[in-house]
Order: structure tokens, then sequence, then C-alpha cells
């Protein structure tokens, strides 16, 4: 018999009772993994902080739970972890010796996990107030998808011919002990920065924003950045990511013993471009996000509207390096 995906979204099905890989039915509610893992949490004391959902609402760090089977958190999940954990802690040179899928696979599952408990919460906030719980076809399409490749951990699953995200690596000169994590769940957009590095996954963009910031990316990927310039290209990605219009469409196909995913063009039958324009006045504003610790405000990014303020690359478009910053104290 083929292999086949297990897919939550066909039911609505987010309790506690199946394991969130397999759909399996779990022997008890308390068979659980943690979103965010113990190792990380532990690292960078996060037991006691909170992360804001979408909701406005705030949760634990530790609280983000994942139903996840015994078995399959054993053979599968910590292997991964350990993985993880072991390049993570050597810091920037082994994270870039580990294969790119197995970052993807660790960033969905975070991602996925903070998605679940959002979707529980919205469900269960729904639910008291006597309505049915309804969410966008668009993001139940990005989610489902981003599922079915996560079961790549447990399944024969086969990108056949195209690479599902994104994938940009920077060694950083951070903080000792700094914690940077950010997330937008709307585009599937992970970014961590630790230790000596900063890493950014678009997880379901069939690798458009790579090709879309390739020509800076090639420029800067050997530096050392400062953590102001990491946060700037951040910020073009989470912006770029945001302006990519397409919601990528795929065939699943059991071959044998495996599941062949094949994605269909992106550009498909639109002339459209996959990219809506570039603003520079809605970049400088998500650029004043990013740069909120050093104090820049829109107005001081955006002086030239034609060329927002840029520590990466000069008014000649060469790249800055990091020990030439000038930045206040």
């Amino acid at each position: 018999m083929p292999e086949t995906l297990y897919n939550p979204f066909t039911r609505f099905n987010f309790s506690n009772r199946n394991c969130f890989l397999t759909g399996e039915t779990l022997t008890t509610e308390e068979e659980k993994i943690q979103v965010f893992p113990a190792w990380l949490m532990s690292r960078y004391q996060l037991e006691n902080k909170v992360i804001k959902l979408l909701d406005e609402s705030y949760i634990g760090y530790k609280d983000l739970k994942l139903p996840c089977a015994t078995a399959v958190n054993n053979t599968y999940i910590t292997p991964l972890e350990n993985e993880i954990e072991t390049a993570f802690t050597q810091g920037y040179e082994a994270v870039k010796q580990l294969v790119p899928l197995k970052l993807f696979q660790w960033a969905g599952k975070l991602l996925f996990g903070i998605i679940f408990n959002e979707l529980q919460a919205g469900i269960k906030q729904q639910h008291a107030q006597g309505e049915q719980f309804s969410v966008s076809q668009g993001l139940i399409h990005k989610f489902s998808h981003l599922h079915m490749m996560l079961q790549s951990l447990n399944k024969p699953v086969v990108f056949d011919g195209f690479t599902p995200f994104s994938l940009f690596l920077f060694k950083v000169n951070n903080a000792e002990n700094e914690f940077a994590y950010r997330d937008e769940i709307n585009t599937l957009t992970f970014s961590l920065r630790i230790q000596d590095f900063g890493l950014i996954i678009c997880l379901q963009d069939n690798a458009a924003n790579g090709r879309y910031h390739q020509e800076i990316y090639d420029q800067v990927k050997n530096d050392i950045l400062h953590p102001i310039q990491f946060e700037e290209f951040n910020a073009k990605v989470f912006y770029s990511a945001f302006l990519f219009n397409r919601l990528p469409e795929y065939d699943i196909l059991p071959v044998g013993d495996d599941i062949f995913m094949e994605a269909n063009p992106l550009r498909g039958t639109s002339g459209r471009p996959v990219f809506d324009e570039w603003q520079n006045k809605t970049y400088g504003q998500v650029l004043e996000n990013f740069w909120k610790k050093w104090g820049y405000l829109l107005f001081e990014i955006i002086k030239d509207p034609e060329q927002p303020m840029s520590f990466l690359l000069g008014k000649d478009g060469q790249k800055i390096e990091a020990d030439k910053l000038e930045l206040p104290l």
C-alpha cells in the first residue's frame, strides 16, 4: 500500500488527543513536546518569558506545546533536536555544515507549533462565544502544505526538482547570550539570531525570496555582520515575503515507497510579477521596527525616499564593512 500524508486541516483536528505529525491517537493528553526545545529555553533563560500571539495575548515560551506520540518524538524529533543543538552550540561554521533541509524541518516544526497553538486558542475562543471558527482559505493552503512538507521527517517525501524554502545564513558579531527571534505566520517567515550567527528562512516560497535577494546576499554572505546589518537584511526578507503574491501549488505523487512533491510553476498563467512592487516607505516602516534597538525612526530612514538608510551598502552600491560602521552608543 503506497504511503500517504496526514492532513489535520481536512477535519480541522487540532486537539491534544492526536499526534500533530502523524494523526495517530495518543494514549494520554500529556503526551506532548515543547515547541521551543528545552535546550534553547534553558540556554537563553526563556522559561519565564512570554511570546505574543496573533490575538495580542501572551503565552509563556514553556507553555507552547505540541501533542506528539512518544515513538514519533524518540524516532524523529529528538534526533533532529540533538543535531541542531550540537550545531547551534558550536556556532556558525557547524550550522553552515548542516543539510539545509534539517534547518527547514527544525524551523518548520517550531513555526507550525506556534500555528497549532494559535489555532487551538482561536477555536476555543470562538466556541466560547458560540461562533463557528473560521480561517482564510489562503492560510489553510499555506499551513497545510507546510505540514505536508514537515512529514519529510517521518515519511519518504521527495521534493522533486525544487527547494520549498529560501534560507539565508550569516556570521554575526552578536552580544553574548543574545536571543533575537522573529516570525511572521502569515508569510511563514522565520529568523533567529544567537551565538555567532543569524538565520532567516522563508518556509514556503519555492526559493523565490532567495532569488529576489541573491545579488545582495552574494555580496555580504561571507562577511561577519554587525547585528544592525543582519537586521537590515532581515527586514528586506520579511518585507519581500509580504510582497510575494503567489500561493505555491504542488502535485503529490506516490511512486513506489516514496512520496514525490512536484511544484507547479510560480508564474502559472498569470502575467503578474511574482512580487508586488517594492515601496520604500513601507520598507522603511518595517526597517524601523527591526532597528528599534538602535533608535532609528522612519523619518531618518527614508530622509532620501529614493535611497533609504543602509548599513549594508553605501550610496555607491558597495558593501560596508562592519568595522567601518558609525553607530550611536
